[in-house]
């Protein structure tokens, strides 16, 4: 994809990691909080006639750009649709053409990091208050915390948000055990790499930034070893025993 494209537009962190692959393409670079500018800039180069990549971490349409894209696009009526095998016809509409390239979120690398932590149900909630009302994510928390969910945060610390990450451990402990699992998981994948399991009393003494991404297990949720996993429920069910001659 990013070969046959003529633009990429992304983060400044991001466009750094694979400059190597896009040298020679129009290069839109745009650092954090730019996030509008960005996607503005790559749907006018798109109207011009001219491809480009919109380039995010994980996955574009989880915490990502990809919604972004839409609402730009929907506020100003900019006529949109699917990527098809008619791309090289001419379209009278003056439509862009998007194509969403799924991607791997950091929730799926850090729980493959980890072991299998999100093998039962789980919600994601991102701590960052930048476009979310904090009263809108203490809500969720609560909610997912009640319902038993294993929880992923995002976004758990910056530089400037050094609070949210322990009022979500106290509202998540009226619910769950001190000792309850927790993964945490930094730079999933890539270098630098840190991975920690602690008990949800003790989340506080591992550090986290926004790179990390936080697993929180449920009730069943353990550990054994250096792995960390959620029990799907065939215990409950089946018998895991060996039996002889297998």
């Amino acid at each position: 994809m990013l070969k046959e494209v003529e633009a990429v537009a992304g983060y400044t962190t991001y466009i750094d990691l694979i400059r190597p692959l896009i040298e020679g393409k129009q290069i839109v670079s745009t650092p954090m909080t730019k996030e509008v500018e960005r996607v503005q800039a790559a749907v006018e180069i798109a109207q011009s006639g001219r491809s480009c990549a919109i380039v995010s971490s994980g996955d574009p349409g989880i915490y990502a750009m990809a919604g972004l894209v839409f609402e730009i696009c929907k506020k100003n009526r900019i006529p949109v649709k699917p990527l098809s095998s008619n791309a090289g016809e001419k379209d009278e509409s003056g439509a862009i053409q998007i194509e969403i390239v799924p991607g791997v979120p950091a929730l799926c690398a850090g729980a493959s990091v980890l072991g299998a932590p999100l093998t039962h149900d789980f919600a994601a909630v991102s701590l960052s208050d930048l476009l979310t009302p904090w009263e809108v994510i203490e809500r969720r928390l609560r909610a997912a915390a009640e319902a038993d969910f294993v929880i992923v945060l995002y976004n758990p610390k910056s530089k400037r948000r050094n609070r949210q990450l322990e009022t979500a451990q106290q509202i998540i402990l009226e619910y769950r055990d001190p000792d309850t699992p927790v993964g945490l998981v930094t730079r999933a994948m890539r270098e630098g790499q840190q991975v920690h399991i602690v008990s949800l009393g003790d989340l506080q003494t591992v550090p986290a930034d926004m790179q990390t991404t936080i697993f929180i297990g449920n009730r069943s949720s353990t550990t054994y070893r250096d792995f960390m996993y959620t029990p799907r429920g065939y215990a409950g069910k089946y018998s895991l025993d060996r039996q002889d001659g297998n």
